[in-house]
Protein backbone atom coordinates (compact mmCIF):
# COMPACT_ATOMS: atom_id res chain seq x y z
CA UNK A 1 0.00 0.00 0.00
CA UNK A 2 1.48 3.91 -1.08
CA UNK A 3 0.14 6.11 1.64
CA UNK A 4 0.70 10.04 1.12
CA UNK A 5 0.41 11.88 3.83
CA UNK A 6 0.35 15.82 3.89
CA UNK A 7 1.61 17.84 6.81
CA UNK A 8 4.58 16.89 8.65
CA UNK A 9 4.27 18.54 12.65
CA UNK A 10 1.76 16.63 14.86
CA UNK A 11 -0.97 14.96 13.26
CA UNK A 12 0.90 14.10 9.95
CA UNK A 13 3.86 12.60 11.71
CA UNK A 14 2.12 10.84 14.69
CA UNK A 15 0.03 8.78 11.25
CA UNK A 16 3.32 8.48 9.32
CA UNK A 17 5.35 6.60 12.79
CA UNK A 18 2.52 4.90 13.67
CA UNK A 19 1.74 3.60 10.25
CA UNK A 20 5.66 2.07 9.92
CA UNK A 21 5.04 0.28 13.21
CA UNK A 22 2.02 -1.44 12.01
CA UNK A 23 2.65 -1.33 8.18
CA UNK A 24 6.60 -2.85 7.89
CA UNK A 25 5.91 -3.18 3.77
CA UNK A 26 3.72 0.15 2.75
CA UNK A 27 5.16 3.35 1.42
CA UNK A 28 4.72 6.18 3.06
CA UNK A 29 5.34 9.57 2.05
CA UNK A 30 5.06 12.78 4.03
CA UNK A 31 5.01 15.99 2.34
CA UNK A 32 5.46 19.38 3.80
CA UNK A 33 5.42 22.92 2.14
CA UNK A 34 7.95 24.38 5.11
CA UNK A 35 11.39 23.59 5.48
CA UNK A 36 11.21 21.81 8.85
CA UNK A 37 9.05 19.04 9.85
CA UNK A 38 8.20 17.40 13.87
CA UNK A 39 8.91 20.48 15.76
CA UNK A 40 7.83 21.64 18.74
CA UNK A 41 5.17 24.26 17.90
CA UNK A 42 4.74 24.77 21.60
CA UNK A 43 8.19 25.51 22.58
CA UNK A 44 8.47 28.67 20.20
CA UNK A 45 7.71 31.27 22.77
CA UNK A 46 10.40 30.02 25.08
CA UNK A 47 13.10 30.15 22.36
CA UNK A 48 12.73 33.94 21.74
CA UNK A 49 12.92 34.28 25.66
CA UNK A 50 16.16 32.10 25.54
CA UNK A 51 14.83 29.42 28.30
CA UNK A 52 15.12 26.47 25.28
CA UNK A 53 18.51 27.58 24.51
CA UNK A 54 19.61 25.56 21.57
CA UNK A 55 17.51 26.45 18.22
CA UNK A 56 17.71 22.57 17.42
CA UNK A 57 16.33 21.41 20.61
CA UNK A 58 12.86 22.74 19.09
CA UNK A 59 13.29 20.14 15.91
CA UNK A 60 12.13 16.57 17.61
CA UNK A 61 12.71 14.77 14.68
CA UNK A 62 14.10 15.53 11.08
CA UNK A 63 14.22 13.72 7.51
CA UNK A 64 17.37 12.62 7.79
CA UNK A 65 16.44 10.82 11.42
CA UNK A 66 13.07 9.34 10.07
CA UNK A 67 14.38 7.98 7.43
CA UNK A 68 17.01 5.76 9.21
CA UNK A 69 14.78 4.82 11.79
CA UNK A 70 11.54 4.35 10.66
CA UNK A 71 12.42 4.56 6.62
CA UNK A 72 9.67 7.28 6.13
CA UNK A 73 10.20 9.07 2.82
CA UNK A 74 9.67 12.98 4.01
CA UNK A 75 10.24 16.05 1.69
CA UNK A 76 10.11 19.02 3.45
CA UNK A 77 9.64 22.30 1.08
CA UNK A 78 7.19 20.42 -1.29
CA UNK A 79 3.54 22.00 -1.50
CA UNK A 80 1.27 19.50 -2.54
CA UNK A 81 -0.86 22.39 -4.81
CA UNK A 82 -3.77 20.17 -6.12
CA UNK A 83 -5.59 16.41 -5.37
CA UNK A 84 -7.35 14.55 -8.00
CA UNK A 85 -9.71 11.91 -6.45
CA UNK A 86 -10.50 10.09 -9.58
CA UNK A 87 -6.92 9.19 -10.50
CA UNK A 88 -5.77 8.93 -7.27
CA UNK A 89 -2.76 11.50 -7.60
CA UNK A 90 -1.35 14.85 -6.20
CA UNK A 91 0.58 17.19 -7.83
CA UNK A 92 3.26 18.56 -6.07
CA UNK A 93 5.57 22.10 -6.12
CA UNK A 94 9.10 21.71 -5.54
CA UNK A 95 12.19 24.20 -6.20
CA UNK A 96 9.92 26.04 -9.02
CA UNK A 97 9.34 22.27 -10.44
CA UNK A 98 6.01 19.98 -10.45
CA UNK A 99 5.38 16.41 -10.32
CA UNK A 100 2.89 13.83 -9.96
CA UNK A 101 2.85 11.21 -7.31
CA UNK A 102 0.10 8.71 -7.15
CA UNK A 103 -1.32 7.38 -3.73
CA UNK A 104 -3.72 4.61 -2.60
CA UNK A 105 -4.34 6.17 0.67
CA UNK A 106 -4.27 9.73 1.39
CA UNK A 107 -4.10 11.65 4.90
CA UNK A 108 -4.62 15.50 5.25
CA UNK A 109 -2.99 16.95 8.00
CA UNK A 110 -2.10 20.55 6.99
CA UNK A 111 -3.10 22.19 9.98
CA UNK A 112 -3.91 25.98 10.79
CA UNK A 113 -3.03 29.15 10.13
CA UNK A 114 -3.15 32.21 11.90
CA UNK A 115 -5.82 34.85 11.93
CA UNK A 116 -4.84 37.99 10.09
CA UNK A 117 -7.39 40.90 10.33
CA UNK A 118 -8.28 43.47 8.02
CA UNK A 119 -6.54 46.30 9.43
CA UNK A 120 -5.79 49.70 7.52
CA UNK A 121 -2.27 50.26 7.18
CA UNK A 122 -1.52 46.78 7.99
CA UNK A 123 -0.29 46.37 4.99
CA UNK A 124 2.77 48.99 5.61
CA UNK A 125 3.79 48.20 8.73
CA UNK A 126 6.82 46.72 9.24
CA UNK A 127 7.01 45.52 12.64
CA UNK A 128 3.84 42.92 12.80
CA UNK A 129 4.36 39.47 13.05
CA UNK A 130 2.22 36.31 13.55
CA UNK A 131 3.93 32.91 15.46
CA UNK A 132 3.10 29.76 13.89
CA UNK A 133 6.40 27.84 12.82
CA UNK A 134 9.95 28.34 12.93
CA UNK A 135 10.43 30.68 10.02
CA UNK A 136 7.95 32.82 12.09
CA UNK A 137 10.47 32.68 14.96
CA UNK A 138 13.72 32.93 12.26
CA UNK A 139 11.89 36.35 11.33
CA UNK A 140 10.60 38.10 14.36
CA UNK A 141 14.01 37.06 16.35
CA UNK A 142 15.71 38.90 13.04
CA UNK A 143 13.79 41.78 13.90
CA UNK A 144 14.64 41.65 17.13
CA UNK A 145 18.59 41.23 16.73
CA UNK A 146 20.64 43.68 18.60
CA UNK A 147 17.20 45.37 20.35
CA UNK A 148 17.65 45.67 24.11
CA UNK A 149 14.24 46.34 24.76
CA UNK A 150 11.74 49.07 23.64
CA UNK A 151 8.17 48.51 23.12
CA UNK A 152 6.18 45.10 22.18
CA UNK A 153 2.42 44.63 22.00
CA UNK A 154 0.53 41.76 21.49
CA UNK A 155 -2.74 41.60 20.00
CA UNK A 156 -4.84 38.88 21.83
CA UNK A 157 -4.06 37.51 25.15
CA UNK A 158 -5.04 33.96 24.10
CA UNK A 159 -2.45 31.21 25.06
CA UNK A 160 0.26 32.34 22.50
CA UNK A 161 -0.20 36.01 23.15
CA UNK A 162 -0.06 35.39 26.73
CA UNK A 163 3.13 32.97 26.07
CA UNK A 164 4.84 35.60 24.19
CA UNK A 165 4.00 38.38 26.84
CA UNK A 166 6.61 36.63 29.32
CA UNK A 167 9.44 36.12 26.54
CA UNK A 168 9.20 39.62 25.67
CA UNK A 169 9.16 40.76 29.00
CA UNK A 170 12.19 38.62 29.40
CA UNK A 171 14.10 40.25 26.86
CA UNK A 172 13.51 43.55 28.31
CA UNK A 173 10.48 45.11 26.35
CA UNK A 174 7.82 47.00 27.76
CA UNK A 175 4.65 44.88 26.93
CA UNK A 176 0.94 45.86 26.24
CA UNK A 177 -1.80 43.59 25.76
CA UNK A 178 -4.86 44.33 23.73
CA UNK A 179 -7.80 42.04 24.13
CA UNK A 180 -11.28 42.40 22.52
CA UNK A 181 -13.03 40.66 24.95
CA UNK A 182 -13.49 41.76 28.37
CA UNK A 183 -10.90 39.65 30.03
CA UNK A 184 -7.41 38.20 28.93
CA UNK A 185 -7.68 34.40 28.63
CA UNK A 186 -11.16 34.26 26.92
CA UNK A 187 -11.77 30.63 27.04
CA UNK A 188 -11.34 30.94 30.56
CA UNK A 189 -14.09 31.96 32.92
CA UNK A 190 -13.52 36.00 34.15
CA UNK A 191 -12.86 35.25 37.96
CA UNK A 192 -10.62 31.88 36.82
CA UNK A 193 -8.63 34.60 34.26
CA UNK A 194 -8.28 37.40 37.28
CA UNK A 195 -5.66 35.26 38.34
CA UNK A 196 -3.79 36.05 35.06
CA UNK A 197 -4.52 39.51 35.38
CA UNK A 198 -3.08 40.36 38.41
CA UNK A 199 0.31 38.26 37.10
CA UNK A 200 0.64 40.33 34.45
CA UNK A 201 0.19 43.57 36.08
CA UNK A 202 2.70 42.67 38.72
CA UNK A 203 5.07 42.18 36.10
CA UNK A 204 4.51 45.83 34.54
CA UNK A 205 2.23 44.39 31.73
CA UNK A 206 -0.40 46.72 30.18
CA UNK A 207 -3.55 45.60 29.59
CA UNK A 208 -6.44 47.33 27.37
CA UNK A 209 -9.25 44.53 27.52
CA UNK A 210 -12.57 45.65 25.69
CA UNK A 211 -10.61 47.05 23.24
CA UNK A 212 -9.35 46.00 19.15
CA UNK A 213 -6.68 47.45 17.00
CA UNK A 214 -9.07 49.54 14.84
CA UNK A 215 -5.90 50.58 12.70
CA UNK A 216 -1.59 50.97 12.21
CA UNK A 217 0.16 54.64 11.44
CA UNK A 218 3.60 54.78 10.92
CA UNK A 219 4.60 51.54 8.94
CA UNK A 220 3.46 49.95 12.16
CA UNK A 221 4.85 52.28 15.17
CA UNK A 222 1.75 53.12 16.51
CA UNK A 223 -1.86 51.16 16.86
CA UNK A 224 -4.52 52.89 16.99
CA UNK A 225 -8.27 51.22 19.14
CA UNK A 226 -11.26 51.45 19.08
CA UNK A 227 -11.31 54.66 20.94
CA UNK A 228 -9.07 56.08 19.56
CA UNK A 229 -5.78 55.22 22.66
CA UNK A 230 -2.76 55.41 20.72
CA UNK A 231 -0.32 53.05 21.50
CA UNK A 232 3.33 52.81 20.43
CA UNK A 233 5.21 49.71 19.44
CA UNK A 234 8.34 48.70 18.09
CA UNK A 235 7.24 45.15 17.48
CA UNK A 236 3.81 43.94 17.45
CA UNK A 237 2.29 40.08 17.18
CA UNK A 238 -0.75 39.07 16.37
CA UNK A 239 -2.31 36.38 18.35
CA UNK A 240 -5.79 36.69 17.71
CA UNK A 241 -6.53 32.99 16.65
CA UNK A 242 -6.21 30.67 13.85
CA UNK A 243 -8.12 28.94 11.21
CA UNK A 244 -8.37 25.45 9.30
CA UNK A 245 -5.83 25.46 6.74
CA UNK A 246 -8.47 23.86 4.08
CA UNK A 247 -7.69 25.29 0.79
CA UNK A 248 -5.62 22.34 -1.03
CA UNK A 249 -9.11 20.29 0.66
CA UNK A 250 -11.99 22.76 -1.00
CA UNK A 251 -10.41 22.27 -4.61
CA UNK A 252 -10.41 18.47 -4.10
CA UNK A 253 -13.98 19.21 -3.86
CA UNK A 254 -13.62 17.75 -0.17
CA UNK A 255 -16.48 18.82 1.99
CA UNK A 256 -16.09 21.67 5.02
CA UNK A 257 -17.83 22.52 8.20
CA UNK A 258 -17.78 24.25 10.63
CA UNK A 259 -15.28 27.86 10.33
CA UNK A 260 -14.11 25.62 6.92
CA UNK A 261 -13.06 22.82 8.64
CA UNK A 262 -12.98 19.39 6.96
CA UNK A 263 -15.76 17.67 7.35
CA UNK A 264 -14.72 13.97 8.58
CA UNK A 265 -16.78 10.46 9.65
CA UNK A 266 -16.00 8.21 12.95
CA UNK A 267 -13.13 6.96 10.98
CA UNK A 268 -11.54 10.42 9.75
CA UNK A 269 -12.82 9.63 6.36
CA UNK A 270 -13.91 12.76 4.06
CA UNK A 271 -16.38 12.41 1.67
CA UNK A 272 -14.01 11.51 -1.30
CA UNK A 273 -13.63 8.02 -0.74
CA UNK A 274 -9.84 7.13 0.47
CA UNK A 275 -9.09 10.44 1.74
CA UNK A 276 -8.73 10.70 5.41
CA UNK A 277 -7.72 13.68 7.50
CA UNK A 278 -6.64 14.92 11.03
CA UNK A 279 -5.22 17.48 13.29
CA UNK A 280 -6.62 21.37 13.97
CA UNK A 281 -8.08 20.88 9.83
CA UNK A 282 -10.86 18.97 10.66
CA UNK A 283 -14.57 19.42 12.45
CA UNK A 284 -14.33 17.53 15.76
CA UNK A 285 -17.47 16.65 17.77
CA UNK A 286 -17.28 18.24 20.85
CA UNK A 287 -17.42 15.18 23.51
CA UNK A 288 -19.19 17.99 25.98
CA UNK A 289 -21.60 19.66 24.00
CA UNK A 290 -22.16 16.95 21.67
CA UNK A 291 -21.79 19.99 18.74
CA UNK A 292 -19.30 20.21 15.94
CA UNK A 293 -16.41 22.48 17.09
CA UNK A 294 -12.88 23.53 16.45
CA UNK A 295 -10.24 21.88 18.53
CA UNK A 296 -6.86 23.59 17.43
CA UNK A 297 -4.69 21.67 20.47
CA UNK A 298 -1.49 19.34 19.70
CA UNK A 299 -2.92 16.82 22.01
CA UNK A 300 -5.97 15.91 20.05
CA UNK A 301 -3.71 15.90 16.71
CA UNK A 302 -1.25 13.80 17.78
CA UNK A 303 -4.17 11.22 19.23
CA UNK A 304 -6.22 11.43 15.46
CA UNK A 305 -2.72 10.76 13.74
CA UNK A 306 -2.42 7.40 15.40
CA UNK A 307 -5.83 6.50 14.90
CA UNK A 308 -6.20 7.26 11.64
CA UNK A 309 -2.79 5.19 10.82
CA UNK A 310 -4.81 1.86 12.88
CA UNK A 311 -7.84 2.38 11.32
CA UNK A 312 -5.71 2.26 7.88
CA UNK A 313 -3.96 -1.04 9.43
CA UNK A 314 -6.97 -2.68 9.77
CA UNK A 315 -7.76 -2.23 13.45
CA UNK A 316 -11.10 -0.83 14.75
CA UNK A 317 -11.28 2.96 15.97
CA UNK A 318 -13.65 5.29 15.97
CA UNK A 319 -13.32 9.52 16.49
CA UNK A 320 -15.57 10.42 19.45
CA UNK A 321 -14.48 13.89 19.37
CA UNK A 322 -12.44 15.97 21.75
CA UNK A 323 -12.80 17.55 25.07
CA UNK A 324 -10.28 20.00 24.75
CA UNK A 325 -7.40 20.30 27.07
CA UNK A 326 -4.84 23.27 27.62
CA UNK A 327 -2.16 24.63 29.94
CA UNK A 328 -0.57 27.53 30.18
CA UNK A 329 2.13 29.22 31.85
CA UNK A 330 2.09 33.28 32.70
CA UNK A 331 5.55 34.15 34.51
CA UNK A 332 4.97 32.15 38.04
CA UNK A 333 1.55 31.42 37.15
CA UNK A 334 0.16 27.86 35.70
CA UNK A 335 -3.43 28.13 33.90
CA UNK A 336 -4.84 25.26 33.00
CA UNK A 337 -8.50 23.95 31.47
CA UNK A 338 -10.14 21.20 30.26
CA UNK A 339 -13.84 20.95 29.00
CA UNK A 340 -15.79 24.12 28.84
CA UNK A 341 -16.22 27.02 30.86
CA UNK A 342 -19.43 28.10 32.93
CA UNK A 343 -20.67 30.36 30.67
CA UNK A 344 -20.43 27.93 27.21
CA UNK A 345 -21.97 25.27 29.94
CA UNK A 346 -24.66 27.50 30.34
CA UNK A 347 -25.27 28.23 27.01
CA UNK A 348 -25.93 24.61 26.32
CA UNK A 349 -27.56 23.01 29.50
CA UNK A 350 -30.54 24.12 31.44
CA UNK A 351 -28.49 22.67 34.98
CA UNK A 352 -25.29 24.06 35.82
CA UNK A 353 -23.07 23.91 38.89
CA UNK A 354 -20.25 25.33 40.16
CA UNK A 355 -18.02 24.43 42.92
CA UNK A 356 -14.55 26.47 43.72
CA UNK A 357 -11.89 24.92 46.18
CA UNK A 358 -8.29 26.15 46.78
CA UNK A 359 -5.21 23.97 48.38
CA UNK A 360 -1.96 23.50 47.83
CA UNK A 361 -0.14 21.90 44.87
CA UNK A 362 1.62 19.58 47.48
CA UNK A 363 1.68 18.99 51.50
CA UNK A 364 2.00 22.30 53.00
CA UNK A 365 4.51 21.02 55.51
CA UNK A 366 6.54 20.14 52.50
CA UNK A 367 8.75 22.92 51.32
CA UNK A 368 7.62 24.91 48.39
CA UNK A 369 4.06 24.65 48.56
CA UNK A 370 2.40 26.94 46.58
CA UNK A 371 -1.81 27.61 46.18
CA UNK A 372 -3.65 26.17 43.73
CA UNK A 373 -7.42 26.91 42.81
CA UNK A 374 -9.66 24.79 41.01
CA UNK A 375 -13.42 25.43 39.54
CA UNK A 376 -15.18 22.53 38.68
CA UNK A 377 -18.21 22.61 36.07
CA UNK A 378 -20.88 19.87 35.91
CA UNK A 379 -24.74 19.10 35.49
CA UNK A 380 -25.96 17.90 38.99
CA UNK A 381 -29.01 16.34 37.17
CA UNK A 382 -27.64 13.49 35.46
CA UNK A 383 -26.28 10.11 35.99
CA UNK A 384 -23.54 11.48 36.98
CA UNK A 385 -23.86 13.87 39.93
CA UNK A 386 -23.50 11.80 42.58
CA UNK A 387 -19.99 11.31 40.79
CA UNK A 388 -18.99 14.32 40.61
CA UNK A 389 -20.04 15.47 43.68
CA UNK A 390 -16.95 12.73 44.78
CA UNK A 391 -14.80 13.95 42.05
CA UNK A 392 -14.80 17.23 44.09
CA UNK A 393 -13.45 15.41 47.30
CA UNK A 394 -10.98 13.67 44.83
CA UNK A 395 -10.07 17.30 43.21
CA UNK A 396 -9.62 18.43 46.78
CA UNK A 397 -6.67 15.92 47.03
CA UNK A 398 -5.38 16.21 44.02
CA UNK A 399 -4.63 19.71 44.52
CA UNK A 400 -2.32 18.59 47.41
CA UNK A 401 -0.37 16.68 44.55
CA UNK A 402 0.18 17.81 41.10
CA UNK A 403 -1.12 19.43 37.93
CA UNK A 404 -0.42 16.25 36.02
CA UNK A 405 -2.38 14.16 37.91
CA UNK A 406 -5.32 16.54 37.74
CA UNK A 407 -5.35 16.90 34.44
CA UNK A 408 -5.49 13.13 34.20
CA UNK A 409 -8.55 12.91 36.62
CA UNK A 410 -10.72 15.66 35.21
Amino acid sequence: MKIIIVGGVAGGMSAATRLRRLMEDAEIIVFDKGPYVSFANCGLPYHLSGEIEERSDLLVQTPERLKERFQLDVRPESEVTAIDPVTKTVTVGYKGQSYRESYDRLILSPGAKPVVPNLEGLDKATNVFTLRNIPDLDYIMTHLKGRSGGKATLIGAGFIGLEMTESLVKKGFDVTIIEKAPHVLPSFDQEMAAFVRKELLSKGVTLHTNQSAKSFKQEGKVIVLDDGTEVLSDVTILSVGVMPETSLAASAGIELGLRGGILVDQHYETNQKDIFAVGDAIVVKNQITEEDDAIALASPANRQGHQVADILAGIPRKHKGSIGTAIVRIFNLVAASTGINEIRARENFEHVAVVHTSGKNHASYFPGATDITIKLVFNPKTELSMVLKRLVKKVWISALMSWQQLLRLV
